[in-house]
């Protein structure tokens, strides 16, 4: 599974959604999609504009969390 830190770092730096569609210009559907964590895929430029936004790397943004062997079947 993959996680996604973005509320994390929004909260981190005390802005908005709102704030960061404006300052950005990526659509708001896409960053509450990545911020709730229901995003089913991403673009390469999306990743790329918010980890210049941020300054960060990409393993600052998207973390890749193992699933249970349970929950595999």
């Amino acid at each position: 599974m993959i996680k996604v830190h973005l509320s994390r770092l929004l909260g981190e730096h005390k802005k908005r959604i709102a704030d960061l569609q404006r300052e950005t210009g990526l659509a708001r559907n896409t960053l509450s999609g990545l911020y709730f964590e229901t995003s089913t895929r991403v673009d390469f430029d999306t990743i790329d504009t918010l980890c210049r936004y941020f300054n960060c790397q990409i393993s600052d943004l998207l973390e890749f969390v193992p699933e249970s062997t349970s929950k595999r079947r």
